[in-house]
């Protein structure tokens, strides 16, 4: 008996010691509040900026981004998300919510990634909402963020309402049949619960630089 529990013992142990280790710190929950409110970021402008500066009266949204990301600026087929981020901040700004896009693929600076990268692609496809550099994915480590784009919506009390995608079809605007990001946008302005509050986010892994 005692040999057996021995041998189940170590085979536990070595099983465990296969067992890959996710060290992404859990996704925020909704209900929580924004972590590192007074960090600052480096924006596109040249501008440091901090979530306390950008709040607006009914809130705030944050979309994790980058340069790189097939499910971002699109592919053979696919025209990705980035296409619709104008349309996001404009809808945005009628709800009274500041958007703001966040950069955290720290291990791909020299890879399509760096700040320079950044200034260029947010004047070549114009966009109209703050574009912010996460130096060592500080903020993405705070949230838990995923992949990109990772979307989080919070209200003027800095409280997660909304987390995932922008909608339903990655491919194709013209296909969209569940606005879950914009629907979640006007229910906040207009008071009325937000359902669905979470979704699925899809796309690329956010590129961490892996830590000793």
């Amino acid at each position: 008996m005692k040999i057996r529990i021995a041998l189940i013992s170590i085979l536990a142990i070595c099983l465990f010691s296969f067992i890959p280790h996710d060290h992404t710190p859990p996704v925020l929950e909704i209900g929580a509040e924004a972590p590192l409110r007074d960090h600052l970021m480096k924006d596109v402008s040249g501008k440091e900026m901090s979530f306390a500066e950008k709040m607006d009266k009914n809130g705030l949204l944050v979309i994790f981004s980058c340069n790189t990301c097939p499910f971002v600026v699109g592919k053979e087929n696919s025209e990705g998300w980035e296409g619709r981020y104008n349309d996001v901040a404009n809808k945005a700004k009628l709800a009274g919510v500041s958007a703001m896009l966040i950069n955290s693929n720290e291990a791909k600076r020299d890879g399509g990634d760096s700040f320079e990268d950044m200034v260029k692609r947010a004047k070549e496809y114009n966009y109209t909402m703050s574009y912010v550099l996460d130096k060592d994915h500080i903020m993405a480590d705070a949230f838990g963020a995923r992949t990109t784009p990772h979307v989080f919506l919070f209200n003027n009390q800095f409280q997660l309402v909304y987390k995932g995608a922008i909608d339903d079809n990655n491919d194709h605007a013209s296909e969209v049949k569940e606005t879950w990001l914009i629907n979640a946008l006007k229910n906040l302005s207009e008071g009325i619960e937000i359902d669905p509050n979470s979704t699925r986010n899809m796309g690329c892994s956010i590129k961490r630089v892996k830590k000793e």
